[in-house]
């Protein structure tokens, strides 16, 4: 008997006719086995049923050797071939078991069952029907007739699907591919024949899938490779288009097509990955000069072209505070092509912030966040351009010198001494347009004040106005809020530089 759920059961469950080899008993006498070898038999077939299967493959690779015509070795290892996945290796022992032995129906009958896997359906019906006439037991007749039955079909079926790849429909071809390769797993060309399906149906990764099943199934399938290459390469995976080339000059170093896609490739995934370095070492602009060498070099695949307008993108918001505008075309140009571009919203929303288009900044950043809400540098994003949007509401220290927001901290003096001299009070001799002057200048030096400290500058940045007793958390009323008087004798044009000025106003 077969324990119910040990490794020979559960192989039965699957291969029923594998249990004909737990059952086998063979005469010395017929097989010609000498002592050793129905050693190695016996032991093999124990660990094989405790599921110690490369060990039950030694024992029977020994058999084999002990006895080349003994064709329950043969039998048994094809067994455990199978129990590991390895039809190829099975099919050669379960052929040679049928020349040993004629009217052993029970390796013609698993041998038929591993021909229709691979889709060698005319030899496969020809072990089903030797099998009817060999005085079949009642289980394996049943099971000839519906192997048959079920090869007729298949047989149909594959007509079928030719005629539709024939006429262009693709979408008929796959149904009835789909339905032959539930049955006939093994067959690379199938595979082969799907995968081109899925090709002309613009469904290039189910056709990857396919062709590498191709690859290992049939032997120096170059051609797969070759296909699976070009297929990523057109999706932008340049690394692993060059990885699959590779596998095809391995197999054929002369292989024309593959050497010349492979020395593009090569090519190409050596710009991007040195912009790559370029970007991670902070030298932006030289990274931008890469991406667009890699837009001449591959300007037929649209993925490299987005793929590499997006990376300029992000460079150009890393050195945003010299190309903002830049940044807000070449952001706006990728996400032309693909709206939820998350990474070109989110660089694009940061040059906007710079330029004081917080509106659109704080609408690129919601856009972003539905696609990626967990995403806290846009979470915060958000949260900046919102309070920049309320800052500038109220007062705005950038616009009262009339600096940008990128400015220097030379140009922010210089814009300081030019509108301190212009509104020094002691410039008005009317009292109304001299309290209107001191309270200019008193938002003059209070913008000085905040943005030539790097400090105070950053908060301000952020949203957050250092002098502004409202945003500062404790309160205690704001230490530059102050009259005019205040600043008297305070000397607004020194800017602890080397440089002292003198005014005399008449």
């Amino acid at each position: 008997m077969v324990a119910p759920g040990s490794v020979t059961s559960r192989l039965g469950s699957v291969f029923p006719f594998l249990l004909v080899l737990v059952d086998l008993q063979y005469e010395g006498a017929e097989c010609g086995v000498n002592a050793d070898v129905e050693k190695h038999l016996e032991l093999g077939k124990k660990l094989l049923a405790a599921g110690q299967l490369a060990d039950a493959l030694s024992q029977f690779h020994a058999a084999v050797d002990g006895d080349p015509d003994n064709y329950i070795a043969y039998y048994r290892r094809a067994t455990v071939f199978l129990a590991m996945g390895k039809s190829k290796a099975a099919l050669p022992d379960l052929t040679k078991v049928i020349e040993l032995k004629m009217d052993f129906t029970a390796a013609r009958l698993q041998r038929g069952h591993l021909l229709l896997k691979q889709g060698k359906l005319d030899e496969a019906e020809d072990d089903f029907k030797k099998v009817l006439k060999s005085n079949p037991s009642e289980n394996e007749e049943k099971e000839a007739q519906a192997q048959l039955i079920k090869s007729d079909e298949m047989q149909r079926l594959h007509s079928q699907a030719l005629d539709a790849f024939e006429s262009s429909d693709y979408t008929a071809a796959i149904t009835f591919l789909d339905k032959i390769l539930e049955v006939c797993v093994w067959d690379a060309e199938l595979r082969e024949l799907r995968a081109e399906c899925f090709i002309k149906e613009g469904e290039p990764r189910k056709a990857i899938s396919d062709l590498k099943a191709a690859s290992k199934l049939k032997n120096d399938n170059t051609e797969a490779f070759y296909k699976i290459s070009t297929l990523y390469y057109q999706l932008g995976d340049h690394e692993l288009s060059l990885s699959e080339v590779r596998e095809c000059l391995k197999l054929d170093q002369d292989h024309k097509r593959c050497f010349a896609h492979y020395k593009q490739v090569k090519k190409l995934n050596k710009l991007i990955e040195s912009a790559e370095e370029l970007i991670r070492d902070g030298r932006y602009t030289e990274a931008t000069s890469k991406y667009e060498s890699v837009m001449k070099t591959e300007p037929s695949v649209s993925e490299y072209t987005i793929r590499s307008k997006e990376r300029i993108c992000h460079c150009y918001s890393k050195v945003i505070d010299e190309k903002p505008v830049e940044a807000i075309r070449v952001c706006s140009e990728v996400l032309q092509m693909e709206p939820d571009n998350v990474n070109a919203l989110k660089d694009r929303a940061e040059a906007y912030l710079i330029e004081e288009m917080y509106d659109e900044a704080i609408q690129d950043y919601e856009t972003a966040q539905e696609h990626n809400e967990n995403d806290q540098q846009i979470r915060e994003g958000l949260e900046k351009a919102q309070r920049l949007l309320k800052q500038s509401q109220k007062r705005d220290y950038y616009k009262i010198l009339g600096v940008k927001r990128n400015a220097k901290k030379q140009e922010i003096i210089k814009a300081y001494r030019k509108l301190a001299l212009q509104w020094h009070p002691d410039n008005f001799q009317n009292e109304e347009e001299k309290k209107k002057a001191e309270k200019k200048f008193i938002d003059i030096a209070a913008a000085k004040e905040v943005l030539s400290d790097p400090e105070m500058r950053k908060k301000f940045d952020d949203g957050e106005d250092p002098l502004d007793a409202e945003t500062q958390q404790g309160g205690g009323g704001n230490p530059f809020h102050r009259s005019w008087n205040s600043w008297q004798g305070f000397n607004p044009f020194s800017s602890g530089g080397p440089f002292r000025f003198k005014f005399h106003f008449n």
